[in-house]
């Protein structure tokens, strides 16, 4: 039985306008949702830090060798550029500088703790990159609907339509990045392998944008309940070692969840396949 290419776009169509349908009440208020969850993971590392000051103090101390009082300042700089950097991008402030100085302190956490060569942290860290792109893209989309002459970051030759068009696509590839340390962490079962499988299918539709605001929904549903069953930190003993890891995952996960909220907002970007087809 051969199948119907126009049927099958047809029908597609047809689910993505109920999807738009359904999406439409929550419109106004997604662009912020999804800030501040790309955000999230910062806001919990900052209390976490402060709460846990002097467990993080003696580890930079014995563990990386690091002189008290520089460990007190490092600590200290990082817990104040988060809170206030995030904040920033939260209430839409010098959105570009909060974002380069939340992606910083992303890096000088590898290098700090030792994680450098920690690839599920690298992949998951890529895809909170991802999230704070978008973040930068919709500030750009903002500052051109309202004709602002400040811009943050400037690439050659590029005009500022051109650039969230870049940023929106290199959002796009770090986003999905997740599920590739999803796919090769942990134990192998069958209902593994079927997220695995879909949850690619959907990533590749992500990157490529074609049905990108639908394919970042199906995202959005699969990592939210892979989220609860998972990371379920607050299950655990408040004294145990693995209710730290959880919550980290857990607000990282979350994180990676309003980049695709920007995604599902903003939409793919000019670099994508729904949008050269409106061409045609």
């Amino acid at each position: 039985m051969a199948f119907d290419s126009t049927s099958i776009q047809s029908t597609s169509e047809r689910m993505e306008k109920k999807l738009v349908e359904f999406a439409q009440p929550l419109k106004p208020y997604m662009p912020a949702l999804g800030r501040f969850l790309v955000v999230a993971t910062f806001f919990e590392d900052a209390f976490r830090i402060m709460a846990q000051w002097k467990i993080q103090r003696t580890f930079l101390e014995q563990t990386r060798r690091m002189p008290s009082s520089v460990a007190s300042v490092y600590l200290a700089i990082n817990v104040l550029c988060m809170l206030v950097c995030s904040t920033g991008t939260v209430t839409k402030r010098h959105v570009g500088l909060s974002v380069l100085v939340l992606a910083t302190v992303i890096g000088t956490q590898a290098l700090m703790y030792g994680l450098v060569f920690d690839m599920l942290y690298f992949l998951r860290n890529l895809s909170i990159m991802g999230g704070l792109l978008l973040c930068l893209s919709e500030s750009l989309v903002r500052q051109q609907r309202t004709k602002a002459a400040t811009i943050m970051f400037s690439l050659p030759q590029l005009s500022e339509s051109d650039r969230h068009k870049y940023f929106q696509l290199m959002g796009r590839i770090l986003l999905v990045l997740l599920f590739i340390g999803f796919i090769f962490n942990g134990e192998w079962g069958v209902v593994r392998v079927a997220c695995s499988l879909v949850g690619c299918a959907a990533c590749v539709m992500v990157v490529v944008g074609f049905r990108a605001k639908w394919s970042a929904l199906f995202l959005v549903s699969l990592l939210s309940v892979m989220n609860v069953i998972l990371n379920n930190w607050w299950s655990s003993h408040a004294s145990s070692y693995r209710r730290d890891f959880a919550k980290y995952d857990f607000f990282q996960t979350l994180s990676i969840i309003g980049g695709l909220l920007l995604l599902i907002s903003l939409g793919p970007g000019g670099l994508s396949y729904d949008e050269r087809k409106k061409e045609f």
